[in-house]
């Protein structure tokens, strides 16, 4: 299993040979948008693919000259790779279900984006109506809409209540709501040997990964501070300092592995026993069951913030029209199409992802019903934030992921004097 928004490392972006399609051609803008058929690219997640290919044959069923055919995402090296090597190549699909706001700017300093806003005269109003105010957060720098807002999927810790009830922890109320609850149940997982270790991120060295450690604590911790704010880098500030301590000390101590898991490095680790605690989104259910007995509880702060005013990292994955596809119409009517009410619906029910809604409590309201499990994660869906869209996302994230290596992997080092400097470079990055 891999965590359901990227592809497991089986080939480089740099030998990706994809076929030109219908999307494939060199239209890239101007004239008004056509229609006829498109592709489009969709997660690799089974349950994301059931609910793409039933609502592709719903579509396919009524428009029969506007066809549409979907593929899971290539692989690579990451999503974001192959679609970036697409973009170069000329040969993106149409639509990309799958669509990471952290690498939008990206996407646009390549030109491979559509101008939403300026493209589809009722964009911004479809937008708006079905995200409410959700949908300003994920704007390009210059106020428009480079990609639509489509699932929320709120972190949360997931702890095994067979490793707790080894270690002597409460596995029915377990105490995880500070950092030091952490890291003292971390100390008797290890002691008693219940498991390897208490947590294991992702430690290899894509920038991503600080979306599965770093970010989602100091979201929780901060009261949901982005990572750059005004062109500023914010994680020097006390909530910053907080959540880089405890990592560094969840390293020193063993608690956490430095050294990339040899399996599913998102999942794999909690999925398979080696860690007693992870941190995921709904779509962990899927992954989990039948294979770990667990809980879930709201992330960890340094004071113990009440669940019920605790942010989160939405880890939203958006959908993103491309400029070299050919019928642009088509590629929004479907967009459109797919994000109807009753296609949100289903993409809960299958998928266990909370569609982008302003009115998500109404739409979810039976299904919660049927599965309380979700409950939590609706409930948090409002204090989830993503990733600042700011010009060079890409490049500020991997230089944060250079102080990570360099002091909280170790388990050594300045913290403050080493992000004191990634923060200045960071700076110098947002402000372009």
């Amino acid at each position: 299993m891999r965590r359901h928004p990227r592809v497991t490392v089986l080939a480089t972006a740099a030998v990706v040979v994809l076929p030109l399609s219908a999307c494939g051609a060199s239209d890239t803008g101007g004239g008004k948008p056509t229609s006829g058929p498109i592709d489009i690219w969709y997660s690799t997640n089974k349950q994301e693919q059931a609910w793409a290919e039933a609502t592709v044959a719903a579509w396919n069923s009524a428009h029969p000259k506007e066809k549409v055919t979907a593929r899971a995402v290539p692989s690579g090296k990451s999503t974001e790779d192959v679609i970036g090597a697409a973009i170069t190549a000329g040969n993106t699909p149409c639509l990309v279900y799958n669509t990471a706001p952290a690498a939008v700017s990206a996407f646009e300093k390549q030109g491979g984006l559509v101008n939403l806003s300026e493209t589809f005269g009722d964009a911004e109003s479809f937008v708006k109506k079905r995200s409410g105010a959700a949908a300003d957060g994920f704007r390009s720098p210059d106020g428009s809409l480079h990609q639509v807002p489509w699932k929320t999927n709120p972190f949360m810790l997931y702890y095994n209540k067979d490793v707790f009830e080894k270690a002597g922890l409460d596995a029915d109320d377990p105490k995880l709501g500070t950092y030091d609850d952490v890291l003292a149940a971390a100390k008797k997982i290890k002691s008693s040997k219940a498991a390897k270790f208490a947590l294991y991120p992702p430690a290899t060295s894509d920038s991503t990964n600080a979306l599965f450690d770093f970010y989602p604590l100091y979201l929780a911790n901060s009261g949901g501070m982005q990572l750059v704010k005004d062109e500023k880098a914010t994680f020097t500030s006390k909530a910053g300092q907080q959540t880089l301590a405890f990592w560094q000390e969840m390293y020193a101590k063993g608690y956490a592995s430095p050294e990339a898991y040899s399996g599913d490095m998102w999942a794999g680790p909690f999925a398979d026993g080696v860690a007693a605690m992870g941190i995921a989104g709904p779509w962990g259910k899927g992954q989990f069951d039948d294979k770990v007995k667990y809980g879930v509880v709201p992330l960890p702060t340094a004071s113990g913030t009440p669940a019920a005013k605790t942010s989160t990292f939405a880890d939203s994955k958006n959908v993103g029209l491309f400029t070299s596809c050919k019928n642009k119409q088509t590629a929004w009517k479907f967009t459109k199409f797919s994000m109807s009410a009753k296609n949100d619906a289903a993409l809960l029910e299958k998928t266990g992802q909370f569609p982008t809604r302003g009115d998500v409590a109404a739409t979810s309201g039976d299904f919660l019903e049927d599965n309380p499990f979700y409950e939590p994660f609706a409930d948090a869906v409002p204090r989830s934030v993503d990733v600042p869209n700011i010009a060079g996302s890409t490049d500020v994230w991997k230089t944060f992921r250079t102080g990570w290596e360099d002091v909280v992997l170790p388990g050594k080092g300045d913290v403050k004097a080493t992000f004191g400097k990634v923060a200045r470079e960071i700076d110098d990055q947002a402000a372009g």
